[in-house]
């Protein structure tokens, strides 16, 4: 389900189940990334899909990327692998206000 920034932000926060989920590359997650964000990145191939299926199911991913095109497709995979709740950060991280944190 893709969400605007707002509605992203508004329900993580209000979600104790929220899990943020990062499908960039290693390099581009150590560019700076949202907080508590995990990173799993979906140019992995088969290794994304194996990482994924390895998640609690009854969570919720608040999932982002850099621009919303690879956070709509893994949230695609996620429910094709059983992922009721998996939510695309629209812009991605390029149009997001919030905080991002520097390793």
């Amino acid at each position: 389900m893709n969400l605007t920034q707002e509605d992203w932000v508004s329900q993580f926060e209000a979600d104790e189940n929220a899990v943020i989920l990062d499908v960039r590359t290693e390099d581009e997650f150590s560019e700076g990334y949202i907080a508590n964000a995990i990173n799993i990145d979906i140019h992995s191939g088969q290794d994304f899909v194996t990482e994924i299926e390895a998640l609690d199911k009854n969570k919720k991913y608040y999932v982002y990327c850099r621009s919303g095109m690879r956070s709509a497709k893994a949230c695609e995979i996620m429910n094709q692998l059983g992922f009721e709740n998996a939510y695309n950060l629209m812009g991605g991280i390029i149009e997001w206000d919030g905080e991002v944190v520097a390793p």
